[in-house]
């Protein structure tokens, strides 16, 4: 019965995914991935620049931040 019932979701979850395909354009999936990698720059700059600024606060205050 559990075999049955893992088969039906796994169809019904496939099935819906693969209908969700259809309406996905390319142009949305490009604009993703670029906004995805804009993303990931400003976070990495902003940790960056944090970090910086982290250590040169601990440097001008003897530690204690």
């Amino acid at each position: 019965m559990k075999t049955s019932n893992l088969q039906l979701g796994i169809g019904t979850g496939s099935g819906t995914l693969l209908s969700a395909f259809a309406f996905i354009n390319t142009d949305d999936v490009l604009k993703t991935m670029v906004l995805a990698a804009i993303g990931a720059v400003v976070s990495f700059a902003v940790s960056w620049v944090l970090q910086r600024l982290k250590r040169r606060a601990k440097g001008r205050f003897g530690g204690n931040t």
